[in-house]
């Protein structure tokens, strides 16, 4: 699913990611002995590598982890769009400006992993 037009290049740097991703995992044995691990707290709608940032929106949603990283990445994002009704609507809005679930999408296509997971809580609240 490419966009058209001006997004094509955004959509081919998308894919790349995912690409990318495969590799490094690929090249860890294909991934089999790698943990993945989100940290979800200080969410804003640009990246960690933005010198001036927008301030974050979101409250803090906790530590995220597990062997599939693109199951981890889709809990990420589906415990966003829980609320984007609230702090997450910015970022939502930004994730759909942007595709950015393509990345997920052709991750899961290339066999990098499977967006279905299921979601466990350690925590004791």
């Amino acid at each position: 699913m490419m966009i058209k037009g001006k997004d094509g290049a955004q959509n081919a740097f998308l894919e790349s990611m995912a690409k990318a991703a495969k590799a490094v995992s690929d090249s860890l044995d294909g991934g089999k002995k790698v943990v993945y691990v989100n940290v979800m707290n200080n969410l804003s709608v640009d990246c960690d590598c933005d010198g001036y940032a927008a301030k974050p929106k979101m409250k803090d949603i906790g530590i995220l982890a597990s062997t599939d990283p693109v199951a981890l990445d889709q809990a990420c994002v589906d415990l966003v769009y829980k609320q984007k009704n609230g702090g997450g609507a910015s970022l939502v809005k930004r994730i759909e400006s942007r595709n950015g679930i393509l990345t997920l999408k052709h991750a899961e296509e290339i066999g990098l992993g499977n967006r279905s997971y299921k979601l466990v809580s350690i925590d004791d609240k």
